[in-house]
């Protein structure tokens, strides 16, 4: 069958990067497993089991070498996917045959890959939320004296800055970087813990020896580098946990909705447009359209990050008893995809926050536009200031932005500082009104509040990851 007569998840051939496709494909999955295997053996033998050393090495000797073709032949043949992979190592690995998965159940190489893959998937986003850090962290900077209007409501509000905008959005990513670290600093390994979490097949093998089986569980897991282990489970580690883990992701995917929407409604004002191509298409049929495709598409997958969360949350919620099988499929394709959009959602967030086309002409304009009405309590102070009776001149000024306003609404300028200059009651000169009006008097410590963020909260973060820094992979399509 032609690979274009099937379904092809666009996760993979379209979105994500190759390296976190690679982290939950079926051969690092199953390389992992006779990992697995190869030091619970190695463990077993440590502690006293009587396995030979040449039977180690058989097993080392063929821990990459999956014959994938016979392994989906038996599985077909016997409907259990560990089975299956058993046999076939076995026939590779004669001597070791009988020792392989000694005590184990399923769940010690399931999970256990799991756990391992989890956390190459935790550290790979990681490496791309400090990479949209620091893109954000330069324009902020650029940008941290440029005034712009500010919107509550998505109507004019008190002017801020254009890079203390931008540390809105730096500063819900650098949450997430937090939760990131909580999450791989508190993940756990299933271990050693057989068929029901009991460790009793262990402790038959050691003979009752049940300081020898915590030794095996603890070795187990530091060898896969893991420092802290359940010291309880069922046959499964606790699914709750996949919900911490898409909790994160989730929070990654609001930041990024959020950054995505914000870009969408500033390219409509026209002030603010993600990176746009030379020979890139906006329309098949208005030629001059600059569509925010990649915003939109950062979008669309946070929304389908969201949602997947919910299968977490339902698996971890109906599992029975020690464990119940309901979890398999779903696993198979809500904690992949997460991660698969989650990583692909940070490359355009990068790709875009690396590219950002400001235009201040625009954003000054606007500006300019509604920050006359911004600035009627600095005239009314100024000209009290030069002997103005405050209730009279208040009144006066009520009137003109009001008349100024009817105007601006039917698509005329604002004249509400003509009428003002005009009016001897202020005494104020068109100079006079520009100085009150410069922008720069009306954005508070905008300026001073993005350099002491990008100091004291940005950088600090930016430097324990120095080295995760540089170019991710670009965008694909």
């Amino acid at each position: 069958m032609s690979e274009r007569t099937q379904y092809e998840n666009p996760l993979i051939s379209r979105y994500a990067s190759g390296e976190m496709s690679y982290i939950f494909s079926p051969e690092h999955k199953f390389r992992l497993w006779r990992r697995l295997w190869v030091v619970l053996a190695e463990t077993q033998r440590e502690l006293g089991l009587p396995i030979s050393e040449e039977q180690i090495e058989e097993l080392k000797a063929h821990q990459d070498d999956v014959d994938y073709d016979l392994t989906e032949a038996r599985e077909r043949e016997v409907r259990h996917d560990v089975m299956a992979h058993i046999y076939v190592y076995g026939l590779q690995c004669p001597k070791a045959k009988r020792i392989i998965h000694l005590g184990a159940t399923s769940a010690y190489v399931g999970d256990n890959a799991d756990l391992i893959i989890l956390r190459e998937a935790l550290e790979l986003v990681l490496k791309r939320l400090v990479n949209v850090i620091a893109a954000l962290k330069d324009f902020a900077l650029r940008y941290k004296d440029l005034p712009t209007l500010s919107f509550t409501h998505f109507q004019p509000a008190q002017p801020t800055t254009v890079g203390k905008r931008a540390c809105l959005w730096l500063q819900d990513f650098l949450m997430d970087v937090e939760e990131m670290e909580h999450r791989l600093r508190t993940l756990r390994f299933r271990g050693a813990k057989g068929t029901t979490g009991t460790q009793a097949s262990f402790l038959a093998l050691f003979g009752g020896d049940s300081e020898k089986v915590r030794e095996l569980d603890r070795r187990v897991a530091e060898k896969m580098g893991f420092s802290r282990r359940f010291l309880v489970t069922g046959q499964i580690y606790p699914r709750k946990f996949d919900t911490y883990i898409l909790g994160a992701l989730t929070g990654i995917a609001q930041s990024a909705h959020k950054f995505s929407n914000d870009i969408r409604l500033l390219q409509h004002l026209k002030e603010i447009e993600e990176p746009f191509e030379k020979s890139q298409v906006g329309s098949s049929a208005m030629p001059y359209k600059r569509n925010p495709m990649r915003s939109e598409r950062i979008a669309a997958l946070s929304r389908y990050i969201i949602s997947l969360y919910q299968n977490t949350a339902f698996t971890a919620s109906s599992q029975w008893l020690e464990r119940t099988l309901d979890d398999s499929a779903n696993r198979r394709l809500a904690l992949p995809e997460a991660f698969l959009a989650a990583d692909a959602v940070l490359l355009l967030c990068r790709n875009v926050a690396g590219g950002l086309v400001v235009y201040p002409r625009m954003i000054e304009r606007h500006l300019r536009k509604d920050l006359p009405f911004m600035a009627a309590e600095e005239i009314l102070m100024e000209a009290v200031r030069r002997g103005g009776d405050r209730q009279e001149l208040h009144k006066r000024l009520r009137r003109y932005a009001q008349e100024a306003g009817r105007k601006v609404k039917e698509g005329k300028a604002n004249d509400f500082l003509d009428r003002v200059a005009s009016d001897p009651a202020f005494g104020l000169t068109w100079e006079g009104l520009e100085r009150l009006t410069d922008p720069a008097r009306f954005v508070g410590r905008a300026p001073e509040q993005v350099e002491e963020f990008l100091r004291e909260e940005v950088e600090p973060a930016l430097e324990r990851y120095r080295g995760l820094l540089g170019e991710d992979e670009g965008v694909r399509v």
